[in-house]
């Protein structure tokens, strides 16, 4: 096996998806990652959220105990994106609604309309129809 080879193996290795054993970007912790933190200086907001699929330059990454202390700048913003907020189960009631929906859809008659053609308009310019 060529140096160059294994070098490659190892550039795909950087690159692998959140489950690959990422740690707490907290000096000293040994804790796996669980959410992972952005900065947004010109907003002066830190926007904490679900573990990112791949590992940022300019982002971090906590474990579940560092995360909920987190601390940012006097005057800054935290936006903190909730799990379960993003996973709640549909309501019988609205999947009723949506297949209704669909049924209705279904049994409608497509008939082609005679589309008309577009005249738009941009800056100084001018589409105009084709005449036929």
């Amino acid at each position: 096996m060529s140096s160059s080879s294994s070098h490659s193996g190892n550039s795909q290795a950087a690159r692998r998806p959140s489950g690959a054993g990422r740690r707490c970007s907290k000096s000293g912790c040994r804790e796996s990652a669980a959410k992972t933190l952005i900065y947004i200086y010109s907003d002066s907001t830190a926007v904490l959220g679900p573990l990112s699929t791949y590992s940022e330059p300019h982002s971090f990454d906590f474990c579940n105990s560092h995360s909920e202390r987190l601390t940012v700048p006097r005057g800054w913003t935290v936006i903190r994106h909730e799990d379960g907020a993003l996973r709640e189960e549909p309501k019988p009631e609205d999947l009723m609604a949506i297949a209704d929906a669909v049924r209705e859809v279904a049994t409608q008659e497509l008939t082609p309309r005679k589309e008309q053609p577009e005249v738009g308009r941009r800056g100084h310019l001018r589409v105009l129809p084709t005449q036929e």
